[in-house]
């Protein structure tokens, strides 16, 4: 799909220079026009037109294809997002129930402590200070 867009677009590219070329150059027109349709520079300007039309079809329909592709890709890579994202979640209350029920519960009772343990003394607070930095009393 990519490679039909890109030959497209080269020839749209192609077809816009040419048309300018005839546009703008007076000598290159009336040469061109001789060389293709003889003295009648209608049937020139016909065929001008008649390709642009396809050209422009062309342009259009490799667009939107591409668009409707860009969009189906988009739309299943979400649903793959959305279908691990609920087995995720499938996962995390599985692992809610089985821990609350069994393996990590909390348990009551005393507390147990290792030998050689030694509780932590207990820091008393740290007493407010009267004054400032430069001695001098707060207010």
């Amino acid at each position: 799909m990519l490679a039909l867009k890109r030959l497209v677009t080269v020839l749209v590219m192609v077809y816009l220079l040419l048309a300018l070329l005839i546009i703008l150059s007076p000598g290159s027109r009336d040469s061109l026009i001789s060389v293709t349709a003889g003295s009648n520079p209608t049937n020139f300007y016909f065929g001008l037109f008649l390709a642009g039309a396809v050209l422009l079809t062309l342009q259009l329909i490799t667009e939107n294809l591409d668009s409707v592709l860009l969009r189906r890709d988009v739309a299943s890579r979400e649903g793959k997002i959305n279908e691990l994202k609920a087995r995720l979640y499938d996962q995390q209350l599985e692992q809610r129930t089985t821990s609350s029920a069994g393996i990590g519960a909390p348990r009551t009772g005393t507390t147990v402590h290792p030998e050689g343990y030694t509780p932590p003394t207990p820091v008393p607070p740290a007493r407010p200070l009267t004054s400032d930095r430069d001695n001098a009393p707060l207010v």
